[in-house]
């Protein structure tokens, strides 16, 4: 079995203090759940693929909105998530127009299970910005460590 490694980027910003922008799942597995189940928007890495390369195709793929390849991209490390995928992050700092109707690519799959009926659902069916305590909140556990690596990164810089 590969072992599935991902990549994405954490988008930043400081307005009111800092605020990290986190994507909710789509699906039909995900729309009540919130708390916990947020994202940095990332994705599979093919092998031998440069991870930088592959957050930031990943980043406007889910989400829709372009990264600047100028900017200066913080290293955030990796982090193994509950089932084991290995997610390589960095960090960037910009703005999102909100207003702006998100744009995610879709998978497919059965639902509901068993029907032999095949749907096409978002990646990602929202995205925003939070302050760093609502993040806290909304992310996965596994993916903490992301935002305090951010927050350390900052101070030292």
């Amino acid at each position: 079995m590969r072992l599935r490694v991902s990549a994405g980027l954490l988008l930043y910003r400081t307005r009111n203090g800092l605020e990290v922008f986190i994507a909710h799942p789509g699906g039909p597995l995900f729309p009540n759940k919130d708390d916990g189940h947020w994202t940095i928007p990332k994705g599979e890495a093919e092998p031998g693929e440069d991870l930088l390369a592959t957050a930031i195709r990943e980043f406007e793929e889910e989400v829709g909105f372009p990264v600047d390849r100028s900017s200066k991209f913080i290293p955030l490390g990796m982090i193994q998530q509950k089932g084991g995928k290995i997610v390589h992050a960095w960090a960037v700092e910009g703005d999102i127009d909100e207003a702006h109707p998100l744009r995610s690519n879709t998978f497919t799959m059965e639902w509901p299970p068993g029907s032999g009926t095949m749907c096409d659902f978002p990646e990602v069916d929202r995205a925003q910005f939070f302050p760093v305590a609502v993040a806290q909140l909304k992310l996965k556990p596994t993916q903490l460590p992301l935002l305090e690596r951010l927050e350390q990164a900052i101070q030292n810089a």
